[in-house]
């Protein structure tokens, strides 16, 4: 099979992989990245490579010449030309901030940000099958919120723009903070939480635990700034949380091991012992806020309300959001 080696710019340097390929190949959805690497195809400097390594000034990237061919790919992949006016219309209330550039959305709960095994319906393929209305070329991600998670997504209208956009995040140059209920009240009430993370597959799906001794070399550094804002006696407290790094399920991980699970997250035991009743067992989990400098000048100021179950719940505990706006 031919194949094509490019060289890692200047620009790009520890820029992770999944999010370099989307760069250069923004046709190439991520579950067929993902049966690239696993068998090998996509290597870092001769060596087999995962989603998540760096990338380094001047490495290089060795992909398979098919990847130029898009259309070639198996189906599913991509989404298809064109979504339903009821997708469109989800999309259009999303949008809580747009220019000629860039594209805010505040992201609706249980809604898939990218297509993965089983997940035929995101925001992803929905924003390509609307490339018309966003100027005809294809919207691209910037970064990524899990399903459950709502809140700030930025999306970009142009392949220039989300290059120059995933560059500023990964020199961590964006101040994002997240809103969350967590079980208990965290001790110290503001903190710093440093605990590199691994993956780990279970029956529930992936997860993230503590990295253990020996594991350094598929450690993700993870560190997370957290606040108490308020709290209802000693059963939940409302924190702000600030992530420094951008490691999946970071937050979620974090208060997990910190002992203050968030509320609702049925994967580190956020959903059991619920600290009232009547309250929504789902993620109270949201991207409150992104500060960016935009890549035209100036700065990308948005801030996200919160979502109805978020809210059903700060009205049952007497915590009040406008005092924060």
């Amino acid at each position: 099979m031919s194949v094509e080696t490019i060289k890692v710019g200047e620009g790009e340097d520890d820029m992770r992989l999944d999010r370099w390929f989307r760069v250069h190949f923004p046709e190439v959805g991520y579950t067929y990245l993902q049966k690239l690497l696993r068998s090998g195809q996509i290597r870092i400097d001769s060596k087999r490579a995962q989603a998540n390594d760096r990338v380094r000034s001047g490495s290089e990237v060795r992909v398979p010449a098919i990847v130029r061919q898009p259309k070639k790919a198996a189906p599913g992949l991509q989404a298809p030309p064109g979504v339903s006016k009821g997708d469109r219309d989800l999309i259009e209330k999303m949008i809580i901030f747009e220019d000629e550039h860039v594209l805010v959305l505040n992201k609706v709960f249980g809604l898939a940000v990218q297509g993965g095994t089983g997940t035929k319906k995101h925001i992803d393929g929905m924003l390509e099958g609307m490339a018309d209305r966003f100027g005809g070329e294809r919207p691209r991600l910037v970064h990524r919120l899990d399903r459950d998670t709502t809140g700030v997504l930025l999306v970009a209208k142009s392949r220039d723009i989300a290059a120059k956009l995933g560059r500023t995040f990964q020199t961590r140059s964006a101040a994002k903070t997240y809103w969350a209920l967590v079980k208990g009240v965290p001790k110290p009430p503001q903190g710093k939480i440093e605990a590199a993370l691994v993956k780990a597959s279970g029956p529930d799906g992936d997860k993230v635990r503590k990295a253990r001794p020996g594991e350094q070399d598929v450690a993700m550094h993870a560190t997370t700034h957290y606040s108490v804002i308020d709290r209802a006696a000693r059963k939940a407290s409302w924190v702000s949380l600030k992530p420094v790094t951008g490691r999946q399920h970071q937050l979620r991980a974090h208060m997990h091991l910190i002992g203050h699970p968030i509320v609702g997250d049925n994967k580190y035991e956020g959903d059991v012992d619920m600290p009232a009743e009547n309250m929504d067992k789902k993620l109270h989990l949201h991207a409150r806020r992104l500060v960016i400098p935009h890549p035209r000048g100036g700065t990308i100021d948005v801030t996200a309300p919160l979502p109805e179950h978020m809210q059903r719940t700060w009205d049952l505990l007497g915590f009040d959001a406008q005092k924060f706006e």
